[in-house]
């Protein structure tokens, strides 16, 4: 079994800067993808962006528009993400999630392909 937890959300104003970070505990040797999700009020869990254990990168553009950026490392069972120049938009609850296989691009995007979740960190973005 492997747990999630991820941590650094907070309020930030608008044009800041805040590093999210999750850790994997357990049987971190089962993780090949770990990635991170949000859910805005009102809205569908989205992709954000994820990392593989060969260091591959996949990000969704729509929602990281140059400004998020993913890091990590898979043996450690860590990853983060740095997010830049926030918007209100951003206000989300972020999600970190693991997964034990290789997805491909396309399967990042869904959440049926991940294994595991934490429990989320709520960043809000004042105006």
């Amino acid at each position: 079994q492997v747990h999630v937890a991820e941590s650094g959300g907070r309020l930030v104003q608008t044009g800041g800067s805040l590093r999210l970070s999750c850790a994997a505990s357990g049987r971190t040797d089962d993780i090949y993808t770990m990635g991170w999700f949000r859910q805005g009020p009102g809205k569908e869990r989205g992709f954000v962006a994820s990392i593989n254990r060969g260091r591959r990168v996949v990000t969704n553009a729509n929602i990281a528009q140059g400004r998020f950026t993913t890091s990590g490392d898979m043996v450690k069972g860590t990853v983060y993400l740095e997010m830049n120049n926030l918007k209100p938009e951003d206000t989300a609850v972020y999600y970190c999630a693991a997964s034990q296989r290789p997805l491909l691009d396309e399967e990042s995007y869904y959440s049926s392909f991940w294994d595991y979740w934490g429990q989320g960190t709520q960043v809000t973005v004042s105006s």
